[in-house]
């Protein structure tokens, strides 16, 4: 489960690692899109053909503030006499093809005989609020074992998931799948009430970049998906995922299969220079001159992250080059690399449930992590 480094506000224009000065787009400003900020007027005019998108994403809406129309939609669809089923967020301009199916299925519950993180009852992850956020964990050798063991237990829970993938299944179902065979291994699934994640599994399907909620959706031959399987066992969490072609047509689309080898490729290639001493940093320079030698882009808003007796906390690892990644790799370390790779834009939007992802063009996009 990727995490969302805490970063000072940075310039829009692609590719520009200026922080944002006070200058903001008048457009975004007439229609209510909030934080659209750029370095240099100069910025802004060479972006602009790439930045109007987003004003066409917030077509028909009001000044009132098309993200705050986004955050609290006041439209709900009514449910198909037929299935039940209904799109919560119908106002939503959303980026894609791709719809959320609700009502939600009830929360799957964990025996209380398996050890809970400490936000599995509010929430609140209060042990990540108060770590100190330039400390790197260093494990011992018990620590090491640890979570070498919970890894294996994920990766177990990852393959069985995988193998439910296919047409005519729900993203809920597969949820179903992982937490039972989280319980069946004794682990708690990190996600489930994660910040008040819903789900014990994340589902992220073609243009979803991550954090996808599972829900009523019938997976379809030609999408791709990504599952993201974490669990919490003996004190330690797991946190890995992979994006999978769903059918035979998936298999067949080029562009799919370019996005999702890329993706794999590019984990690849970073897992290359895990060694004691080599930077944080370096890891994204790796993985954006690959993706980019194959025509597709690297998702910014989220990275990999350290990863242990907490689900996330220190070090960030950003996948893009250029980065300001502090730290060095040394032995007792835990890490995700993640790559989040799209095969047009890197910028993202969120749905209105606050947790899903999805590319600003409405593009597919494909991550791996381990």
């Amino acid at each position: 489960m990727a995490t969302e480094p805490p970063t000072k506000k940075k310039c829009l224009g692609a590719g520009c690692e200026n922080d944002a000065s006070a200058l903001q787009c008048p457009t975004c400003l007439k229609i209510g899109i909030k934080d659209s900020n750029f370095c240099s007027q100069d910025c802004f005019k060479k972006n602009w053909n790439d930045h109007k998108a987003l004003h066409k994403v917030a077509q028909g809406k009001t000044a009132n503030g098309i993200l705050d129309h986004i955050r609290t939609p006041k439209v709900v669809s009514k449910p198909d006499p037929a299935t039940g089923f209904y799109n919560p967020f119908p106002a939503f301009a959303y980026t894609g093809p791709l719809r959320p199916v609700y009502p939600l299925s009830k929360p799957r519950t964990v025996p209380k005989s398996i050890p809970h993180p400490d936000y599995a009852e509010t929430g609140y992850p209060k042990s990540e609020r108060f770590i100190n956020r330039n400390k790197i964990d260093i494990l011992d050798a018990k620590g090491q074992e640890a979570m070498r063991k919970v890894c294996r237990l994920g990766r177990e829970v990852l393959d069985i998931v995988a193998a439910e993938v296919r047409p005519g299944v729900t993203t809920d179902y597969l949820d179903e799948v992982c937490h039972k065979a989280s319980i069946e291994r004794e682990c708690y699934p990190s996600p489930l009430n994660y910040n008040n994640f819903p789900k014990s599994i994340c589902t992220s399907v073609n243009e979803v970049i991550c954090h996808g909620i599972p829900d009523q959706r019938v997976l379809l031959d030609g999408d791709i998906i990504n599952l993201d399987v974490s669990l919490y066992h003996g004190g330690y969490h797991a946190d890995l995922n992979e994006t999978y072609y769903v059918g035979d047509k998936a298999k067949a689309d080029p562009d799919s299969v370019r996005v999702v080898e890329t993706a794999r490729e590019c984990l690849d290639e970073a897992a290359k220079l895990i060694k004691p001493g080599t930077l944080v940093r370096e890891f994204g320079n790796i993985i954006e001159k690959h993706a980019k030698s194959r025509n597709c882009s690297v998702i910014r808003t989220y990275c990999g992250h350290g990863v242990n007796s907490l689900f996330h906390c220190p070090p960030n690892v950003p996948h893009y080059a250029k980065n300001k990644a502090v730290g060095e790799c040394k032995p007792g370390m835990t890490f995700t690399i993640e790559p989040m790779i799209a095969l047009g834009k890197y910028r993202d939007v969120t749905w209105p449930d606050n947790w899903t992802s999805t590319t600003i063009d409405g593009k597919r996009t494909a991550q791996f992590g381990e």
